[in-house]
């Protein structure tokens, strides 16, 4: 089975299993998606989800974001991890946003990489999810599910999103990105599956026996 022939039959049971693809971390727009996205890193979207509440009663907004503290912030969202650093880039980027954005998320890559604490994954995500530009932000379930189903070799993430966008359609991004996402949190898992049990894994590789080895990002 070549990889083309893989795509279509993965992409087919990533339709029937998840029609619909609500974007799992809660916000109300643009920005709240950036901040969640980014306090998302090395956290589950569970625990930003219990965390965020309190943060956006505070500040849902760039203009009240860059009046509060970094302490402030810090002790709101120190459970998720990483909190020095992401409490530093979350009062940061809101001052950018402010005074040279008119407080508004900007609608390209360019601009938002260059956000304190905004790198190309997380940029795809807003691009994709806020903005609507087909994009593909490969996490750690993509890329490792990447690999299983033989789309790609794993060299790095990046050669991971280049191989994902050139199989499958650009109209497909946004949702496959997400569908995937749920697949290996389901079904598929980093301690589960190996590459020989879930639906996926058997229809792309029927005669695997072996637990697949991945590489990671």
């Amino acid at each position: 089975m070549i990889k083309s022939e893989r795509a279509i039959i993965i992409k087919k049971i990533l339709d029937k299993e998840y029609p619909e693809t609500p974007v799992p971390l809660n916000h109300k727009d643009n920005f709240t998606l950036l901040i969640a996205v980014l306090l998302s890193a090395q956290c589950t979207d569970e625990r930003v989800n219990q965390i965020t509440p309190a943060l956006f009663k505070l500040a849902s907004n760039p203009q009240k974001m860059s009046k509060l503290s970094i302490d402030k912030i810090y002790k709101i969202i120190k459970p998720c991890g990483l909190g020095p650093q992401k409490s530093k880039a979350i009062s940061k980027l809101s001052k950018i946003l402010v005074k040279q954005y008119k407080g508004k998320v900007p609608n390209n890559f360019t601009d938002l990489e260059k956000l304190p604490g905004v790198g190309h994954k997380t940029a795809s995500v807003v691009m994709s999810q806020g903005f609507g530009v087909p994009a593909f932000a490969v996490d750690t379930h993509i890329h490792r599910l990447a690999q299983r189903w033989g789309l790609t070799n794993g060299k790095n993430v990046k050669k991971t999103e280049e191989d994902l966008k050139k199989i499958f359609p650009k109209e497909s991004w946004n949702k496959l990105h997400l569908q995937i996402i749920f697949w290996g949190r389901e079904y598929c898992m980093a301690k589960a599956c190996y590459g020989i049990e879930c639906k996926i894994c058997k229809s792309c590789y029927p005669k695997r026996k072996k637990r697949f080895v991945h590489k990671r990002p």
